[in-house]
């Protein structure tokens, strides 16, 4: 599903307003003035060209873009940053623009912070970015944890998975009785020939 002009218009204007202080993806951008790219968030399409000061702007449906970029953005991947969700996502087309892109999409990032100030006054927007990092630590942190606890119950205490110490073992196990049962058929060999 293609979404109005409008909406890609938006993300433009927002994916721009993140490369006005980033002078570095700018220049990156630059050498594919003209070039269009497809993002394909879940089932929304959206088009975008390369301007020739290494900016983004809407375009109309491309037959066929340079590259396109599907991310499955499920809430829990967009949480976790553009970094991860860059790698989950399925890059296409044109090898030297979509690294360029990836590498771009992977490090640029948002000041918020100098978006608040103007706003809330430079004390409040630092002590709101402070408190963000802070909850963002701790989510991550819990994840983590939540994680390694649902893994040593499924080990442990459920059995519904096998350690990698006990597969490891169980594989040299059965090796060493296929190897022994191969003598053993030898050793009866040697006995029915005598």
């Amino acid at each position: 599903m293609m979404l109005p002009m409008i909406s890609s218009s938006l993300i433009s204007r927002a994916l721009n307003h993140l490369l006005q202080g980033a002078g570095w993806a700018r220049l990156r951008l630059r050498p594919f003035a003209g070039q269009t790219l497809c993002i394909q968030p879940g089932p929304l399409t959206f088009y975008f060209g390369i301007g020739t000061e290494g900016n983004f702007h809407a375009v109309e449906a491309a037959t066929t873009p340079e590259v396109s970029i599907s991310l499955d953005a499920s809430p829990l991947q967009l949480l976790l940053g553009p970094e991860m969700l860059m790698q989950q996502a399925r890059i296409s087309g044109n090898a030297e623009f979509a690294e360029t892109l990836s590498f771009v999409f992977r490090n640029l990032e948002w000041d918020v912070e100098a978006d608040l100030a103007p706003w809330l006054g430079d004390v409040p927007a630092h002590r709101l970015v402070l408190a963000g990092q802070t909850l963002k630590t701790h989510l991550q942190q819990s994840a983590s944890r939540f994680s390694a606890n649902v893994t040593e119950y499924l080990l442990h205490e459920s059995h519904l998975l096998t350690p990698a110490p006990a597969l490891q073992q169980f594989s040299t196990d059965l090796l060493n009785l296929r190897d022994d049962l191969a003598r053993l058929e030898k050793r009866l060999q040697m006995l029915e020939r005598r």
